[in-house]
């Protein structure tokens, strides 16, 4: 199983960017399909963006697509979410996840980071 350490969170004034990665150990990486979670205070933890394992397809929320790109380079062990355009409603914790099998059924993504978070100021 890999373990998963999300890193380049911030602060960010609305309109700016960010680039989130994900790092993943072990030599499995290439056999999970992943994703970044995110969750406001006082909501819920909703799927973002996911990719599956050869990065062939990509799924993004409607309320980030055109805005954000997921990525994976599994030569380095690695998923990335770029965000542009950014909105303070963007504003929260992002989780990386993984899981086997295919990249959708995001209720069964059983491998978690522990976050990092973003914050847009307006």
């Amino acid at each position: 199983q890999v373990q998963l350490v999300e890193s380049g969170g911030g602060l960010v004034q609305a309109g700016g960017s960010l680039r989130l990665s994900c790092a993943a150990s072990g030599r499995t990486f290439n056999q999970y399909a992943m994703a970044w979670f995110r969750q406001a205070p006082g909501k819920e933890r909703t799927v973002v963006s996911a990719i599956s394992q050869k990065g062939s397809t990509t799924y993004y929320a409607d309320s980030v697509k055109g805005r954000f790109t997921i990525s994976r380079d599994n030569a380095k062990n690695t998923v990335y979410l770029q965000m542009d355009s950014l909105k303070p409603e963007d504003t929260a914790v992002y989780y990386c996840a993984a899981k086997s099998g295919v990249v959708y059924n995001f209720q069964n993504y059983d491998v978690w980071g522990q976050g990092t978070q973003v914050t847009v100021s307006s």
